[in-house]
């Protein structure tokens, strides 16, 4: 059954106020002196400052805690190539979950533009109003090329979400699978069905964490990827297989299925066919590449997750983004690297070993969860994982030589962020309740 009816969920956004975001100011204008002190002559004051010293910015702005979110509309999840227009509700949306899951402010830019290298040049020369940049719903194979470009040539973190947050949940799920059935990545067989964005993320990302190239067998749209085939752009020629072979054929003795295509892909002779104990992230919108009831019923075994809020093992970027962006921008890191995505998926894989409180179990209407073929992954509304993530994050960026504002006290810092979450909260209800 629909939670919400078309009309519930325009009314939503069409009343009392158009949108579902808003800029509000954070300093008093209420007498001459505040007024002077925003605007002219006391805004010179700060100008100097950062004249002075660039890194000031951080102190006298909104940049430090400042995201953009880039989109040309191009590859909108569920909804295809709808255009900058038509996929601003989207990104907007995304300002919200930056804004309530890590109290990180956003601006939705949604650009009409004719090419890559147009986008590129666009965000290029925004770097000064922003502290990092998130690139949204931009089709492959131009979204790999954009991103490469961009972490090259800015200084702030510039991280594709349609790939790298796909990656890290659903790797913080494989680390867990894997432990609970016995397997060691380097040995373990993987087929994804998916050749886009997330699909290519998901297979680099799943080399870090220590899964052999060679055994990862990738599909597109036209059948399994191999050496010789045409039309292959650089991408997918990175895990071209020798031969070519059949979906069926290669889901024999596979240990994961990894899908991020469309639905009734996976019979369930195909997942008897695969290792035992097999891990199935079906993850097809909304319907999954093979039905979770089905996947069980093949093997009760079988470690099943989707992205849907329905059933367990929900990958669900919204636990990776926010948390990593605010561990980058608390240390000003340059950079979002392959070192701070792999310590996110830890962290939330050892989050999920974790005693799971109730209020948590009372959120998502069960008696409990624990640690096992059905909770390989942290719940997104768990409030534990911004203080667990957060940090590993921040560590990370640090070890790797890439912050710019190292944090002395990272068990203090994680107790300031469930602090600063606690106060942005009350901000948000109370001005949300204005409305009502």
């Amino acid at each position: 059954m629909a939670l919400y009816t078309r009309e519930e969920a325009l009314q939503y956004r069409r009343s009392p106020r158009p949108g579902i975001i808003e800029v509000v100011p954070t300093k008093p204008c209420g007498n001459q002196k505040e007024l002077s002190m925003a605007y002219s002559p006391g805004v010179a004051e700060a100008c100097n400052a950062i004249v002075e010293d660039p890194s000031a910015a951080a102190l006298y702005t909104g940049r430090a805690n400042l995201v953009a979110v880039v989109s040309d509309g191009s590859a909108v999840l569920g909804l295809g190539n709808i255009g900058p227009l038509a996929g601003k509700p989207v990104m907007e949306g995304k300002g919200v979950l930056f804004k309530n899951f890590a109290d990180i402010d956003v601006f939705d830019l949604n650009l009409d533009v004719r090419n890559a290298d147009q986008l590129i040049d666009v965000v290029k020369a925004l770097e000064p109003t922003f502290g990092g940049i998130n690139l949204e719903d931009i089709k492959a194979p131009g979204c790999f090329y954009i991103e490469e470009v961009l972490k090259d040539e800015m200084n702030i973190p510039v991280f594709h979400d349609d790939q790298h947050g796909t990656a890290v949940i659903s790797g913080a799920g494989l680390l867990n699978a894997a432990e609970i059935s016995g397997k060691k990545m380097e040995n373990m067989k993987v087929v994804i069905v998916g050749a886009g964005a997330a699909g290519i993320a998901c297979a680099k990302f799943y080399v870090s964490l220590g899964i052999a190239n060679e055994n990862i067998y990738m599909f597109d749209s036209k059948g399994l990827i191999y050496q010789g085939r045409g039309g292959l752009n650089p991408y997918k020629v990175l895990f071209a297989q020798n031969k070519e072979a059949s979906l069926a054929e290669c889901m024999k003795g596979a240990d994961v299925f990894l899908g991020l295509s469309r639905k009734d892909l996976v019979t369930q002779d195909m997942v008897r066919s695969m290792a035992h104990n097999p891990i199935i992230f079906a993850m097809a919108n909304p319907d999954p590449e093979i039905s979770y009831a089905d996947a069980k019923g093949a093997n009760p075994e079988c470690i099943m997750g989707t992205g849907r809020t329905d059933f367990p093992n929900q990958v669900n970027n919204v636990s990776g983004f926010p948390y990593i962006f605010r561990g980058a921008l608390d240390v000003q890191a340059t950079e979002i690297n392959e070192e701070m995505k792999v310590a996110a998926a830890r962290a939330l894989a050892d989050l999920a070993k974790e005693p799971v409180p109730s209020e948590i179990c009372d959120a998502y209407s069960v008696k409990e969860m624990s640690f096992g073929l059905d909770y390989v992954i942290p719940k997104p509304l768990d409030p534990r994982v911004l203080e667990w993530e957060t940090p590993a994050v921040a560590e990370a960026a640090m070890r790797s030589g890439v912050a710019k504002a190292p944090i002395d006290d990272l068990k203090g810092y994680a107790v300031s962020l469930r602090e600063r979450m606690e106060a942005s909260g009350k901000r948000i209800k109370s001005f949300v309740e204005s409305y009502r």
